[in-house]
C-alpha cells in the first residue's frame, strides 16, 4: 500500500491530493488567514513607552507567523504515512512547508517542490495524477 500525496499550497489555502491503491481523495485545507498587509518605509507609529519591536506592526507580524505555523502543522499532519510528497504553488508556502517537513524528518518523502500559479482542483488533480502515474 503506497500513498503518495501531492499538493498545491499557498498562504490561504491548500488542496491536497492522497492516491492510495488506486484510490484518490481530494481535501482542501483552509488557513482562515486574514490577509497580511507589509508596511513600507520608516513611518511606524508607535505607542511612546513601548519597546523596540512591539510596535502594532511587530505584533501583526508575529500573529501572521504563528497563525501560518498551526495552518503548517495541520497539513503536515495529513501527510503521515506518505510514501511520496509533490509540493507545488505559486509563493512561499511551499518553500515554508518543505522547511516544516525538514524539521518533521518528512524531507526524505519530498520528491519536487515546484513553482504553479493558481489552479484549479481538477488541474492539481491531473498534475498530481501525471507525476504518480
Amino acid at each position: 500500500m503506497k500513498k503518495e500525496i501531492g499538493l498545491w499550497i499557498d498562504h490561504y489555502k491548500t488542496v491536497m491530493v492522497s492516491i492510495d491503491d488506486e484510490k484518490e481523495e481530494t481535501r482542501e485545507i483552509h488557513s482562515n488567514i486574514e490577509k497580511h498587509v507589509r508596511h513600507s518605509g520608516g513611518l511606524h507609529t508607535k505607542d511612546p513607552g513601548t519597546s523596540p519591536g512591539s510596535s502594532a506592526e511587530d505584533m501583526s507580524d508575529r500573529r501572521f507567523i504563528n497563525h501560518l505555523n498551526g495552518y503548517y502543522d495541520a497539513v503536515a499532519s495529513l501527510m503521515r504515512g506518505a510514501a511520496s510528497i509533490l509540493i507545488f504553488g505559486p509563493g512561499s508556502a511551499k518553500i515554508e512547508l518543505e522547511k516544516r517537513l525538514e524539521r518533521e524528518k518528512l524531507d526524505g518523502l519530498i520528491v519536487s517542490v515546484e513553482t504553479a500559479d493558481k489552479m484549479t482542483d481538477r488541474q492539481i488533480v491531473a498534475k498530481v495524477r501525471g507525476r504518480f502515474s
